[in-house]
């Protein structure tokens, strides 16, 4: 008789007990782990989109210039599939770089301050759907490392960059460098802000690399989302991934 030790997928646990059958009579099985995301899995999956190797390929492909079409293509799967493994992520985004925050010690105020001593803001355009809905990426490096430090989605209205700002208290910046869009200056200390782009390079460097490395924000393209959680969702999850370094 062979023994063949059965692990989670996830967490690799092996902790696992048999959890019952599916209906086609494929045996089920539970982690229990109580930190494990998965819980209830298979070792044998009939349809290739429930492979958790095929699902991290779908998110893989996305944040390096595929769109859904392609990968439907590519992984032969449905569109539908691509669309729920995407979906399924959106819990897992954070729109402030945390680790950053993390990293700085709490008692040491002046390393702190040196650390995110000044900060470049600026917006970069997309749409949805169509251009005539229009939809903002609103974001902050840290001026010396280019580091992201916070984004938010919006219109190119006060309210948004007002979100922006509060995202970005924690940090503690002291000087910030922007162009001349008007929410800017009816927003931040004139002492503490400087216009001119020869200040912003950075950040416009970074919205190349955006438009270069997404499909959906290059500028002619014909992979366009329809809608504004699928926008945001992969350039959530590519920030997340590329920028404030979390596994997604």
């Amino acid at each position: 008789m062979a023994f063949v030790q059965v692990q989670c997928p996830d967490c690799h646990s092996a902790d696992v007990v048999q959890y019952g059958k599916q209906a086609n009579g494929t045996q089920r099985y539970r982690c229990d782990n109580p930190d494990c995301p998965r819980v209830i899995f298979l070792l044998q999956y009939h349809d290739k989109g429930r492979l958790p190797a095929v699902k991290q390929q779908i998110i893989d492909m996305t944040l390096n210039g595929s769109g859904v079409r392609d990968i439907v293509r590519v992984l032969r799967v449905s569109s539908a599939t691509v669309i729920d493994v995407l979906k399924k992520k959106e819990p897992t985004i954070k729109q402030v770089n945390e680790r950053l925050l993390k990293s700085f010690d709490p008692a040491q105020l002046d390393i702190i301050l040196r650390q995110v001593e000044a900060a470049e803001m600026d917006e970069m355009w997309s749409f949805v759907g169509s251009k005539s809905q229009q939809r903002w990426l609103w974001h902050a490096i840290e001026h010396h490392t280019g580091q992201l430090l916070a984004y938010v989605f919006g219109t190119r209205e006060d309210e948004t960059f007002l979100q922006l700002k509060e995202l970005l208290a924690p940090f503690g910046i002291t000087h910030f460098y922007t162009d001349g869009w008007g929410a800017y200056r009816r927003h931040l200390d004139p002492r503490t802000h400087t216009v001119g782009k020869q200040h912003t390079q950075k950040i416009e460097r970074k919205h190349l690399t955006f438009r270069t490395r997404i499909k959906r924000l290059t500028r002619k393209t014909i992979c366009f989302s329809r809608s504004i959680l699928m926008h945001d969702l992969v350039v959530g999850l590519f920030i997340n991934r590329y920028e404030f370094g979390y596994a997604v």
